[in-house]
């Protein structure tokens, strides 16, 4: 009896599987009638060029660490290498993180950055964003950082939010002390905070 089931599932396996090539075979050729050879490519000749020149990224994603131990990483929507620079890449919509051992977490975004890896550093441009774990919301016109160590300058005005008011200056800086003790944030050149007490309810 188990043989005669064994008999009759060869049987339908000998019809089921030449007619589910079969259709396999139909749709493949189904599809590339859809597909016009002909149709031009959705890229301008101007664009590949640029592309090709430029070297162009979509989405790009680094994560990594320092060797005093921050962590950093970014993401863009486009990094490219403008005129075929070695050591320069420009980047378009920047995020970037970086999270100390000591558990402070400073986060950057702007609309482009320029980076030089020669000079071990990145410039941020556009309207730049700078939040810290502390309570931070700066906003600068330019905010540089080094790549290889905790070291954010905004060399003119920055304004925004701090845990306790708002806040103007004319620079700021970012360090590491030696000590390795929490990151120093440093406001100078006519400073101008508005203190804003929390109500009780907050």
């Amino acid at each position: 009896m188990q043989g005669d089931r064994y008999t009759r599932l060869i049987s339908w396996l000998k019809v089921l599987f030449p007619l589910a090539a079969l259709g396999l075979l139909s749709t493949l050729f189904l599809l590339s009638r859809a597909i016009d050879p002909g149709q031009a490519i959705p890229f301008a000749e101007k664009e590949v060029q640029d592309r090709l020149r430029d070297q162009q990224i979509t989405g790009p994603f680094f994560t990594g660490a320092t060797s005093e131990g921050d962590e950093l990483s970014f993401y863009a929507d486009v990094l490219t290498r403008p005129d075929g620079q070695t050591g320069m890449n420009h980047a378009e919509n920047l995020r970037a993180t970086i999270n100390t051992p000591e558990g402070s977490t400073f986060r950057l975004q702007s609309d482009l950055a320029d980076f030089d890896i020669a000079k071990d550093v990145a410039d941020l441009l556009g309207k730049v964003i700078l939040t810290t774990s502390t309570g931070y919301r700066l906003q600068s016109e330019k905010i540089t950082s080094d790549l290889s160590g905790l070291n954010i300058q905004s060399p003119g005005a920055v304004h925004g939010t701090t845990p306790g008011g708002t806040l103007e200056a004319g620079a700021m800086s970012i360090t590491q002390t030696d000590d390795q003790t929490a990151p120093q944030l440093v406001f100078t050149n006519r400073v101008k905070l508005i203190y804003k007490p929390k109500s009780k309810s907050e």
